[in-house]
């Protein structure tokens, strides 16, 4: 039986699996099928599939979300850490293609969001009269500003914008709500999910970075649904891209579980 292990990061729980303990039959889209969905499986937020630490070498993994798309996750990239390493330091890491750098203390898990050509803020082809922002981190991120996120009825607002024509790819959705400089609330409705989720890390990154381009601050704390409040960094804004664009806070290891074969079958 396989042994699956549980981690949260923000309020997004994950399921992690190790390379060399899963069964040749193992395909990752199927599993992220069978085993997170909240109806029918365990409730995560997606499933990873880790390659025993080497010294000295990237963290590889690979992440799917609950529909079985193969994505990058920052949320539980940083989850991972605690299961890659008992040490405090900085890693590089390879998630489903993506290179990111994390950092590793006894308090919290930082991770600093890809960047170079094609990643950062995009001109919007949608026409809103709200003020939003589209980003691109590895997946793409639509983010917008509303006067009080817990007014708006999510379910109803993020889908017709997560499936928008304009957006060739969709797009993750989040709603922020300033509260003072350098703080904000921020609620998510996620791909793959698809539905709102406790948080959306890169969905607070990239609402980070706007909020950084338009009031100059470089840090911000954001307040998702989920306990933790996630803090986000950007070291420099230059016509929408970002550099050392970091988001950090508490990460959990929560226990195991051995899914009923009838699950996978």
């Amino acid at each position: 039986m396989t042994e699956i292990v549980i981690a949260a990061a923000s309020g997004n729980t994950f399921g992690y699996l190790w390379e060399d303990e899963v069964p040749e039959s193992f395909k990752g889209s199927r599993w992220a099928r069978a085993l997170c969905p909240r109806d029918i499986g365990f409730g995560l937020d997606g499933l990873f599939l880790l390659k025993k630490p080497m010294h000295g070498a990237p963290w590889c993994m690979d992440h799917w979300e609950p529909d079985g798309t193969h994505t990058f996750c920052s949320n539980g990239t940083r989850a991972a850490a605690c299961l890659m390493t008992e040490t405090p330091g900085e890693f590089e890491a390879c998630v489903s293609g993506e290179s990111v750098h994390l950092r590793v203390n006894s308090k919290s898990v930082g991770l600093r969001l890809p960047e170079g050509i094609g990643y950062g803020l995009r001109s919007s082809p949608i026409s809103l009269e709200i003020p939003h922002a589209l980003g691109w981190t590895g997946t793409p991120h639509l983010v917008l500003e509303v006067p009080d996120v817990q007014s708006v009825d999510l379910a109803t607002f993020a889908p017709p914008l997560r499936f928008h024509p304009a957006l060739e790819q969709g797009a993750n959705i989040s709603i922020i709500e300033v509260i003072e400089p350098g703080r904000a609330r921020i609620r998510s409705w996620e791909r793959g999910v698809e539905g709102e989720t406790l948080c959306c890390g890169q969905g607070c990154a990239v609402a980070g970075a706007w909020l950084s381009q338009r009031s100059g601050l470089k840090q911000w704390q954001f307040r998702p649904a989920g306990r933790d409040p996630v803090a986000i960094s950007v070291g420099s804004m230059e016509n929408g891209f970002w550099s050392d664009l970091w988001i950090d806070g508490p990460v959990h290891r929560l226990g195991t579980l051995v899914p009923e074969p009838s699950l996978l079958r």
